[in-house]
């Protein structure tokens, strides 16, 4: 049998330049993020097949990379159904993780408990630009805070590591899942249709107000509700204004209080920000996880054409678990896109270590070499990446090699100059 020298598909392998870039931006990340006061933990990558497949993953349940029991319980020969087969699978999202680490180890957290979570998840999905099978999630969450400071903090912290990263003139969209149900409600929709009319809604930048109307029309619903729910969109602003038009027009079907949260979330954000950026809502902003319950946020980046992170409230998904409802919300932001786009601009690290190469000629005698070698861990010692090498007989190609590398000083060393 032929080996095969490329990864799986959807997979990849990584190679020096963009790994230095995923090790400088992990460190920003715990450093950012530690400074506003969340912690690290981790859960491990397989998780309890009845947990992934609870209903609350939205599509993401459809592309689960499943597993085999495993010795005497894989009994293949009188397996009739999928649940003889398989008890275990890759987890394809690290929330679903957080919320089963939680109720196992609540009695040993904080109150409210501030975590940050990164880590490799799977999902089955037709690779594409800036997606793959395998990628890094990274997540923080806060657990037990009802109040508006947890969206509010979670916005803050992730913008504040993105403008770090030399973002800038990105958009925050926000929403909330209680307006998303108000504007249908308002419009004549019937609840059980909700899921329907939110997944057509969530076509609207692609195709349009004509395109969102034919589908809904396509499925059945009476042109009068179509007509009175598109008006809304047509009418509400990007802005706290927005938010207002909504209020007081969806009257008795929005509580006000859902407004004057989200009002109160964007104007402290905008307030207090230390990064370039728009907070903007959208009403058309639905995320596809069907465990949100209250706000939802997207960043949109134009020079990526798309999402590169998202979050939300989810203060019933813990209680799944325990029985007892706890408040959570949680802001994630697309590693792996956000490490594409770095690449593309052929960002440079700041402050990086100084590199140094030493070229040495073949057959150094041993007391030459240990002269040279006292020297490396010298420069070491005060911080300097040095690197050494046997001299190749094409120096030259060696040279641009190291130079690519990121080695500003190449120094040659020969026997007969010591």
């Amino acid at each position: 049998m032929t080996l095969k020298k490329k990864p799986v598909t959807g997979m990849n392998d990584i190679l020096p330049k963009e790994m230095a870039i995923r090790d400088y931006v992990i460190r920003l990340i715990k450093e950012t993020y530690a400074s506003f006061g969340f912690t690290s933990m981790e859960t491990p990558c397989v998780e309890h097949i009845e947990n992934l497949c609870s209903k609350q993953g939205g599509d993401n349940e459809k592309l689960i990379f499943k597993i085999l029991k495993r010795g005497e319980k894989l009994k293949l020969e009188s397996a009739k159904e999928e649940a003889d087969l398989v008890d275990s699978g890759l987890r394809y999202d690290l929330t679903v993780p957080l919320c089963r680490y939680y109720s196992n180890n609540a009695n040993a957290l904080p109150a409210p408990f501030k975590a940050l979570q990164m880590g490799n998840v799977w999902r089955a999905d037709r690779p594409q630009r800036g997606r793959f099978r395998q990628f890094m999630q990274c997540d923080i969450d806060i657990l037990g805070e009802p109040s508006n400071l947890a969206e509010i903090e979670l916005i803050l912290a992730t913008t504040t590591l993105l403008g770090k990263l030399d973002f800038k003139n990105f958009t925050i969209r926000i929403n909330d899942r209680r307006i998303l149900k108000a504007m249908a409600a308002y419009s004549g929709f019937p609840e059980e249709s909700y899921d329907t009319v939110f997944i057509i809604l969530d076509k609207m930048d692609k195709i349009g107000l004509d395109g969102v109307a034919k589908e809904l029309a396509e499925e059945g619903f009476a042109k009068e509700t179509i007509d009175k729910y598109l008006e809304l969109f047509e009418q509400v602003t990007p802005d706290t204004k927005g938010v207002e038009f909504c209020k007081e027009k969806l009257g008795e079907f929005l509580k006000s209080e859902y407004a004057d949260g989200l009002i109160e979330i964007m104007n402290s954000v905008d307030a207090v920000k230390n990064a370039q950026f728009k907070v903007a809502f959208d009403p058309t902003l639905v995320r596809g996880m069907s465990y949100y319950t209250g706000t939802i946020f997207e960043i949109a980046m134009d020079e990526f054409g798309g999402s590169v992170g998202g979050g939300g409230r989810y203060d019933e998904m813990i209680g799944k678990f325990t029985g007892n409802q706890t408040c959570a919300c949680g802001f994630s932001i697309g590693f792996e896109r956000i490490v594409m786009l770095l690449l593309e601009r052929d960002y440079q690290i700041p402050g990086a270590q100084e590199k140094k190469a030493y070229l040495i000629e073949k057959n150094m005698p041993a007391d030459k070499m240990q002269q040279i070698l006292a020297k490396a861990m010298e420069e070491r010692n005060n911080g300097v990446c040095v690197n050494l090498s046997i001299m190749k007989k094409n120096k030259k190609f060696q040279k641009e090699q190291l130079a690519q590398d990121g080695y500003t000083v190449i120094e040659e060393f020969f026997v007969d100059r010591m």
